[in-house]
């Protein structure tokens, strides 16, 4: 299941700055062959042996990753923390919503795909399913907001 937060009124600690969190906390823990595999696939980016990143453009740091892909990042290896998509391509919300028992603040529908058979929970208050779930959430959600002009 995805837990799904699209406002911050829950009692929680929302992480809304990824790359702050990235560089000053994720990128200091040990990257794992999971990790340097997702890098691989959302930045076409190589992980050296000393951590360092190559890609087509040449040698860099892990704090050269895009804003996606430390947010992927930020989530697989603080999966307790709740983190903004804001900055997230569909590349990456796909594979988030492949995960499960994770943490998201999301404020507006996005279009990526979603498995059918998974369970997004918004607000700790309602499940759906799917894609088609998500939609219509998100339709109620702002047919809402229309009439309390939002």
């Amino acid at each position: 299941m995805i837990y799904l937060y699209t406002n911050t009124e829950a009692e929680k600690e929302f992480i809304m700055l990824n790359d702050q969190f990235f560089n000053l906390n994720t990128s200091n823990k040990p990257i794992g062959e999971r990790e340097r595999n997702a890098i691989w696939e959302i930045d076409h980016a190589k992980v050296t042996e000393d951590n360092h990143i190559e890609t087509k453009y040449g040698i860099g740091i892990l704090r050269n990753l895009s804003s996606g892909c430390k947010t992927y990042l930020n989530v697989v290896m603080n999966p307790e923390k709740i983190f903004s998509v804001a900055e997230c391509g569909a590349n990456v919300l796909s594979r988030l919503f492949l995960m499960d028992n994770i943490h998201l603040y999301m404020t507006y529908p996005e279009r990526f795909d979603i498995p059918e058979e998974k369970q997004i929970c918004f607000n700790n208050r309602e499940i759906v399913t799917g894609r088609q779930g998500f939609e219509q959430w998100w339709s109620r959600e702002y047919a809402g907001r229309d009439e309390s002009d939002l």
